[in-house]
């Protein structure tokens, strides 16, 4: 995909997905605004970047405060005077079975994975409109399409994304910016290396391709989303799990 020229925000960068996705959309072209909770995080995925040949930006970023987030906005249009794309990368797990969730798992998950999106798109909208261009990429999980038993905080913040998605592409479609979600399925993360050898085998089994995702594969369908090559495609969920939810 060619990203030349574009500026692109990623949050939750540093590490993962996120971090795969800020790296490909680098590679592709773009400059990256990158967010992670503390600076420090942020700053070695800057420098990868930077070693790829593009700029970059880091930022300690808390997405589930709406000040921060208009920070972050004001901070990457004060540093590249624009922004092509935003990803809505960043998100935690508390899980626990509903009997036992507390109210402070349940709020934490929704405020960063689900409020998160909904400050970041709401900080940059305007600005976006006014380009008449841009690119809003929500990663969201296929969990939010199934459920999980022990994620019901997560299902239904994921779930949640999707529907914010598609009013969201709905509301600013007039103005030639499109808005898409990927929903990854299982994939080789420092999450998933927990998994004993044992289910992990029966995981793979579930999964029509007989194996679990790489960070790549998604960064992959981000680009795409991302590009030009996608100017019709809005309001979508692009499920890249292998065939797991088929």
């Amino acid at each position: 995909m060619n990203l030349e020229n574009k500026v692109a925000i990623v949050t939750g960068a540093s590490r993962g997905i996120g971090k795969a996705i800020a790296l490909k959309l680098a590679k592709d072209g773009a400059d990256v605004v990158v967010t992670a909770t503390t600076l420090e995080t942020a700053q070695k995925t800057a420098k990868e970047i930077e070693a790829i040949g593009r700029k970059a930006l880091p930022l300690a970023v808390n997405v589930a405060d709406f000040s921060n987030v208009e920070s972050l906005v004001a901070s990457a249009f004060e540093t590249f005077s624009k922004v092509d794309i935003l990803v809505n990368n960043a998100g935690i797990t508390k899980d626990n079975l509903l009997i036992r969730m507390t109210q402070e798992q349940w709020d934490d998950v929704l405020s960063v994975n689900l409020k998160g999106a909904f400050n970041c798109i709401r900080a940059i909208a305007r600005k976006l409109m006014k380009q008449r261009s841009g690119k809003i990429i929500n990663i969201t999980s296929v969990v939010g399409i199934m459920g999980n038993a022990g994620q019901a905080n997560y299902s239904a913040s994921k779930a949640g994304v999707i529907g914010l998605t598609k009013s969201v592409a709905r509301e600013l479609a007039s103005r030639n910016i499109q808005v898409n979600a990927v929903a990854p399925g299982f994939i080789d993360t420092d999450m998933t290396d927990a998994i004993p050898d044992d289910m992990r085998e029966n995981l793979e089994s579930s999964i029509p391709l007989g194996k679990i995702g790489s960070t790549d594969d998604i960064a992959a369908a981000v680009a795409f989303l991302a590009s030009d090559e996608s100017n019709y495609i809005t309001g979508q969920v692009l499920n890249v799990d292998g065939g797991m939810i088929m």
